[in-house]
């Protein structure tokens, strides 16, 4: 079958005029491949050319921090200056063959900065966090206002050298708990400044960073947003405020909105407590996406829960969404998308990363972000992902390589 025989394969103009060959997004997985002075690597270049090469319209990369002093976790690649900027080039024209879009991903973390990284990270107010990931990471500072401005620069800046290195977009990450959903979370922004508040103040920080963007890489370079339609959590961000954020950058002319949700105390992006009903419906936010879609013309992706052609095909013809997001699957099927259009593609039935021991089970979203890394570190020395790698070696090679941390240092 070839791509126009699918609607997963009609291309998608966005707003600014550019067009995505079809409808298959490879939403950002943590990759962990950068130096240990964050800088990228061969392994990156090799393991986003593969992904090119397998066919999906946009390949998202995994998340690219603005400020070296504040990291996910080690082996982040940052970027602040143009010092990376031939490997960044490298890296941008690997991951755009086959007529691909490469999209780097831009974050901070804020608080979400594990102990061993971050002796005093920063939030908009220093509000700790909660429940058992507390012991893991220290208590953050305010940031003062003069900080907010430099970060909206950074961001700006970032964007500007990704634009220059020859990626064909790029993405604020204001999902899963970090910077940008701190500032948006009333729980966990207390300030009673211009940036927090009301929903408006504390939207200020994404759209002032949104519009720093937008000037330094200009209408015709696509910039996307990650966004919660909510936090699920008591006193945060909430569907409704989600839908007035989601309404405001698109007014401000935002080319793609890709939904998730959830954070480090909830991950419910990881498809933890995620309803028998949702999951066999596939995806986990397709509900918020058809309330959206009557708000917004701006296109919407949906991440988290895609498996079956058939759920991805009918998301698409019934209009609920304009791009399927799929990340794990292309961890063990690189040519995903080219499997669907040449007729090929086999539901990829991706099995629980467990031990069986309960007390090392209870952190099964981190045991599987690190066994899920192995298989994009395999990919990046251009061998084939090996979905029988047994849990216990891949425990054994993260503790190896991280120490007890890599119970808590991994990120979505």
């Amino acid at each position: 079958m070839n791509q126009s025989k699918s609607v997963l394969g009609i291309s998608l103009p966005l707003p600014n005029g550019a067009i995505i060959k079809n409808r298959i997004f490879k939403s950002a997985m943590s990759e962990a491949l950068g130096t240990v002075y964050q800088n990228p690597t061969e392994s990156l270049v090799t393991l986003y050319k593969t992904w090119a090469e397998g066919g999906a319209g946009i390949v998202m990369t995994g998340n690219v921090m603005i400020d070296r002093n504040a990291l996910g976790e080690p082996n982040n690649v940052a970027l602040e200056d143009e010092r990376d900027l031939k490997m960044l080039m490298k890296w941008a024209k690997a991951g755009t063959e086959n007529g691909t879009h490469l999209w780097m991903q831009l974050n901070h973390p804020g608080k979400q900065s594990p102990k061993m990284i971050s002796k005093e990270p920063v939030a908009p107010s220093a509000v700790p966090l909660t429940g058992g990931l507390k012991r893991f990471f220290n208590q953050p500072r305010a940031l003062q206002v003069s900080e907010i401005e430099d970060l909206i620069n950074r961001f700006g800046e970032a964007a500007r050298i990704a634009k220059k290195a020859g990626f064909t977009g790029v993405q604020i990450h204001a999902a899963h708990g970090y910077l940008f959903n701190q500032f948006l979370s009333p729980y966990h922004n207390q300030r009673t400044d211009e940036w927090g508040g009301t929903l408006a103040n504390r939207m200020r920080f994404l759209e002032e960073s949104y519009k720093e963007i937008r000037k330094q890489v200009g209408r015709s370079f696509p910039i996307g947003i990650k966004l919660n339609s909510a936090d699920f959590q008591k006193g945060g961000f909430t569907e409704d405020e989600s839908m007035e954020v989601l309404q405001k950058m698109s007014e401000l002319g935002i080319d793609l909105i890709e939904i998730s949700g959830g954070n480090y105390e909830n991950p419910i992006m990881m498809g933890v407590d995620v309803k028998e009903t949702t999951k066999k419906r596939e995806a986990y936010f397709i509900d918020y996406a058809k309330k959206a879609q009557a708000l917004i013309t701006t296109p919407i992706v949906v991440t988290g829960g895609f498996r079956t052609q058939k759920g991805m095909e009918e998301a698409i013809a019934n209009g609920e969404i304009d791009m399927v997001g799929i990340a794990r699957p292309f961890a063990l099927v690189p040519d995903l998308a080219n499997r669907i259009f040449n007729g090929s593609y086999e539901t990829v039935h991706a099995k629980p990363i467990r031990t069986g021991i309960k007390r090392i089970d209870k952190s099964a979203s981190l045991l599987e972000i690190g066994w899920y890394e192995q298989q994009l570190a395999r990919m990046g020395k251009s061998k084939s992902p090996n979905p029988d790698h047994n849990v216990w070696i891949s425990l054994i090679q993260n503790l190896l390589g991280n120490g007890r941390s890599v119970f808590f240092r991994r990120r979505a």
